[in-house]
């Protein structure tokens, strides 16, 4: 059909002499196949979890860091919202083996845990009327987080070799959820990472009564690292909200990193960079121990003597 297709469009004398000018592509849907090995690439492993408290079955992707198999450390692990196959797992567990290929930041584990309706499942119910018109399906973070607290975070620790950080990560409404998480549960993790969040849920109102939050007195050590795009309006105004609220806490009880991206990404495509960001910030490796710098990046210099 392709063929037919171009003999039209060029005519017959065009068409003859495209042929001679290339003839792999003339006779390549004649040739066959020949045949090559193959196998899967295999990227990490997929588990069906029956949850109790969501009365569903959930999918948890779990990635382990090169050399696992063989070592007996213990590693970091990252709690990926929107975790699923079909969602941000694969780029994530990619940032992960990243961290194998360029030795700027340390191993991790990364378990994608997947979401099914973002909307009900990663918000708190909204006071705000208008929310409560807009998204009459909301409200059920409270009980994704029993999920993650009762029943994720054993199967992981139960299975793998854990160490003693915990990150909880997303963008958007599952950044929002790691706001929420932060605000109202603090001791679930260690650290957050919250990408673009979507702190104009009901018009901001948990921000305007941060001093409020009763749970923040059992934060102690946490981190967080906050970045955002070019959305501005009330969701550039619940961060600077949530930012202001931060500085003012002591540093003993939280770190925070903040990345702004306004100028050169949006909020579609803000999080890879920013993942990454937020991972070498997080989990830094230690110093490369090599032999100093190669001859061949410094100026003027020659390659050492032949042993």
């Amino acid at each position: 059909m392709a063929m037919t297709l171009l003999k039209t469009l060029l005519g017959p004398g065009l068409f003859a002499g495209a042929l001679l000018l290339s003839p792999a592509a003339a006779f390549a849907q004649d040739a066959p196949l020949r045949e090559v090995s193959s196998q899967p690439i295999a990227l990490g492993t997929s588990y069906q979890l029956h949850s109790a408290v969501l009365d569903d079955e959930r999918e948890l992707n779990v990635w382990l860091p090169t050399g696992y198999e063989k070592s007996k450390d213990r590693y970091p692990v990252v709690y990926l919202l929107d975790g699923g196959l079909d969602q941000d797992f694969v780029h994530i567990a990619g940032l992960g083996n990243l961290a194998s290929l360029s030795w700027t930041y340390g191993p991790m584990i990364v378990v994608g845990v997947q979401t099914k309706d973002r909307r009900a499942e990663l918000t708190a119910r909204p006071t705000d009327p208008r929310y409560l018109s807009a998204f009459p399906e909301s409200g059920g973070a409270d009980k994704f987080r029993r999920f993650l607290r009762q029943e994720v975070v054993p199967f992981v620790e139960a299975r793998f070799r854990t160490g003693e950080r915990r990150a909880i990560m997303g963008e958007s409404l599952a950044g929002l959820f790691v706001v929420d998480t932060l605000l109202n549960d603090p001791t679930l993790f260690g650290d957050y990472v919250a990408i673009s969040p979507s702190l104009w849920w009901d018009d901001r109102r948990p921000l305007a009564h941060l001093d409020r939050t009763a749970h923040l007195k059992d934060m102690t050590k946490a981190r967080l690292y906050l970045a955002v795009g070019d959305e501005g309006g009330t969701m550039q105004d619940g961060i600077d909200r949530l930012r202001t609220f931060l500085a003012a806490q002591s540093p003993q009880r939280i770190a925070v990193r903040y990345d702004d991206f306004s100028k050169s990404a949006s909020h579609a495509t803000v999080y890879h960079h920013a993942a990454e960001d937020a991972l070498r910030w997080l989990y830094p490796a230690p110093p490369y121990e090599g032999e100093g710098t190669p001859w061949f990046m410094i100026e003027g210099a020659s390659p050492p003597p032949r042993k």
